[in-house]
């Protein structure tokens, strides 16, 4: 007897050195659950209820070595990987020198741990309880995801965190039982807590799920009864589309000013000049109409873009005869902080008011773009006046000569 004890950690050691090197060189990257970290905790869950069971040191041997090379088989292949563990285990102790009652033995018990097979004897029940012993550990939830992110990247499923929530509570109530009374006794305390942890997170989402279920049907009766989202909608419509077409006039505004202050450049630079030449004589009244048309463009491309000063001051009378329009810098730029909060709270607190203002506020902006685009339109007109004018006269000119 004292000859096995001095042997059993010398091929258990031997084992953990053999499924170390193995899964480092043959193990893919994707097995985040199924490795060497899980192989050590179920070696350590044996071990722990070994001493704790009525064992001799032969089968405790057996045993640390079939948790050791239990999982040897993902090396190879994910389905069907006790057969190739138990392959695998019977290489390895073979070439130990192990006897074939043991490897015999070792290979039942590695080929016990597939999922749904219920043990025969206390040997497989103590390898089986430790083989998920993990369900009664406070890193449960830890482990828990490795495994749903390592059936994800080996493409054999993709739960989700709430499908993966419901297939673990199935396992602890339905599927899962100790069979050592061992780890009923000493382990079922924290795998009780471990369920309960995955009860109050599915009732703490269902609760969640139905707050925001409400809410989106509140929101949406809200949506479908009240009027003031479609007038919000037309009132932020309306004042985009103002805003968009002042910004088209400004730009033709710029395009025009730009355009004929390099007509006045060009004929001032060039052309005016040489007209003090006898030659050159009969160019200057079309230069100058040229001109002429050019500085009226430039003038009334001016006055299109020129702001309009106001007096940036109003009195608390013409807020509550709502006579002014408060929403318009230009008409409160002068005013103290407090009074222009007065008036803008007088508007908040008035749901009418409110509408009345924005609608002041729309009707101002479309007189002023009235404005604009009735000088833009005369600017292109004496433009374009002016440039079939010039033609003309060039044409005159050249032919009179």
């Amino acid at each position: 007897m004292s000859e096995t004890i001095e042997a059993t950690p010398k091929i258990i050691s031997k084992a953990d050195e053999f499924v170390l090197r193995l899964f480092k060189e043959k193990l893919p990257n994707t097995f985040l659950y199924h490795n060497y970290n899980h192989t050590s905790r179920v070696v350590k869950s044996t071990k722990e209820i070994a001493e704790n069971s009525q064992i001799n040191v032969k089968q405790k041997e057996v045993l640390l070595l079939a948790a050791w090379l239990h999982d040897t088989g993902y090396t190879e292949c994910r389905k069907g990987h006790e057969e190739a563990s138990a392959n695998i285990a019977e290489s390895f102790l073979k070439e130990q020198d192990v006897d074939a009652e043991t490897i015999q033995s070792v290979k039942e018990l590695i080929l016990s741990t597939k999922m749904g097979m219920e043990p025969k004897n206390e040997l497989e029940s103590i390898i089986n309880d430790a083989d998920s012993s993990h369900l009664a550990k406070e890193y449960f939830s830890e482990t828990s995801e490795f495994l749903r992110q390592e059936l994800l990247l080996n493409d054999v499923a993709d739960y989700s965190a709430e499908e993966w929530r419901e297939k673990n509570i199935e396992m602890f109530t339905q599927k899962h039982r100790f069979y050592t009374d061992y780890a009923a006794k000493n382990w079922k305390i924290q795998k009780d807590e471990n369920l309960v942890k995955l009860l109050e997170k599915k009732k703490k989402k269902q609760k969640k799920y139905r707050k925001e279920e409400v809410k989106a049907k509140l929101k949406a009766k809200y949506k479908d009864e009240s009027p003031d989202r479609g007038v919000q909608t037309l009132y932020r419509t309306t004042l985009r589309n103002h805003i968009k077409l002042s910004d088209i006039a400004d730009t033709k505004a710029n395009i025009l000013l730009s355009v004929n202050a390099i007509i006045i450049s060009l004929a001032l630079a060039n052309v005016i000049p040489k007209l003090d030449s006898p030659t050159n004589r009969h160019l200057m009244i079309p230069t100058l109409i040229l001109v002429l048309f050019s500085v009226a463009s430039i003038i009334l491309s001016i006055m299109s873009t020129r702001p309009n000063v106001t007096s940036g001051e109003f009195t608390r009378e013409q807020v509550k005869k709502k006579q002014v329009n408060i929403l318009f810098f230009g008409n409160f730029h002068k005013m103290p902080y407090d009074q222009y909060q007065w008036a803008i709270n007088e508007i908040i607190n008035d749901k009418e008011y409110i509408y009345e203002a924005l609608t002041k506020d729309l009707y101002l902006l479309g007189i002023v773009l009235n404005k604009k685009y009735m000088l833009l339109r005369k600017t292109y007109t004496i433009f374009m006046t002016g440039i079939i004018v010039s033609v003309i006269s060039y044409i005159i000119a050249f032919w009179m000569i």
